[in-house]
């Protein structure tokens, strides 16, 4: 097969573009990107990123907001450290409504897909206990071993376990109505 056009040419390099400004010019446009709201409601533009966060509180290299002294030398090396680690918040509401939405209890937001719920709901209701029987079962497209499928029906339990009760409970009484 022949080669592409222009594909061995030697390119020039162009010594008269300015690639610098180009690249600082890019970076300028871009907005810090602050993903908490609290910070950027009280985020003010015209003040640099350490003058913000030192407002509020909070710290932009956590090295220099609390160092490792590499040896400590008196008692007094010390004291003048805490002394200049203090500054005024102007800001503090900031770090109170964090803390406060970091206590607050986190939702469980895991679910199971509602074919994997059909699924072992089917193979429970079929074969109770017996993984085995499970196993060989012409619903179990995927090939799931025994272990496989006890795993995932201890998921399920895990995940529903008010929806798990109820569903023995149903399966119990329609055992008792068929005899």
């Amino acid at each position: 097969m022949p080669k592409a056009k222009g594909k061995g040419r030697r390119h020039k390099y162009s010594y008269n573009l300015n690639r610098k400004r180009l690249y600082r010019s890019a970076r300028r446009r871009a907005a810090p990107r602050i993903a908490c709201s609290h910070i950027r409601h009280a985020w003010d533009r015209s003040k640099s990123v350490a003058q913000n966060l030192a407002e509020m509180g909070l710290s932009g290299d956590p090295n220099k907001a609390l160092p490792i002294p590499r040896k400590l030398r008196g008692l007094e090396a010390e004291s003048n450290e805490q002394q200049q680690g203090k500054k005024i918040v102007l800001k503090p509401y900031v770090v109170n409504e964090m803390e406060y939405e970091a206590s607050l209890p986190e939702k469980k937001s895991n679910t199971l897909s509602r074919d994997l719920i059909d699924y072992v709901r089917y193979m429970i209701q079929n074969h109770g206990e017996n993984y085995k029987e499970m196993a060989r079962d012409e619903k179990n497209y995927y090939q799931d071993t025994p272990k496989q499928i006890k795993r995932k029906i201890n998921v399920y339990k895990n995940f529903y376990p008010e929806e798990y009760k109820d569903f023995i409970a149903s399966l119990k009484t329609e055992k008792m109505d068929v005899q």
